[in-house]
């Protein structure tokens, strides 16, 4: 917007001032929409929901050692299966409302084939909670570790 002027000393020079006009309609017209906006924004859906009491459910499974030698053989808490014999209980462990903890052990020299069947076995029969077990080794200080 230019202002006129009858001076002809500064008719010619530039305006130095930032009209501010147009910058305060822009932010009342952005505020008038966000005040307009923002009751929209809530979703939530008044309810008066019933009361009830219930106590809560504590169903713990149980613990399963499940070990492997190195020859392969499984230990079902200390106890020799066969491979068989353990899909079998399997099964009727995984039937459970509440299948057990798998805690599987497995010798560092046993062919990983052995582990792999152990496990697939043990999600077949839906035993899905599956912990490895394994021995801690030295505990090493950070400032070791980074020197290495």
């Amino acid at each position: 917007m230019a202002f006129a002027s009858f001076d002809d000393k500064r008719g010619s020079a530039p305006l130095a001032e930032i009209n501010m006009v147009p910058l305060i309609d822009v932010m009342l017209v952005l505020l008038v929409i966000f005040i307009v906006t923002a009751p929209l924004l809530s979703h939530s859906v008044k309810l008066d929901l019933p009361k009830a009491s219930a106590q809560v459910m504590s169903a713990q499974s149980e613990k399963v050692d499940l070990s492997i030698d190195a020859n392969g053989v499984r230990y079902w808490n200390g106890q020799a299966l066969s491979r068989e014999a353990l899909v079998a209980r399997l099964a009727l462990e995984g039937a459970k409302p509440t299948p057990p903890e798998l805690h599987l052990r497995a010798d560092q020299a046993v062919p990983y084939r052995a582990v792999a069947e152990t496990l697939a076995d043990a999600s077949k029969a839906g035993v899905s909670k599956i912990s490895f077990v394994t021995d801690p080794g030295p505990v090493v200080a950070p400032s070791a570790a980074a020197s290495r």
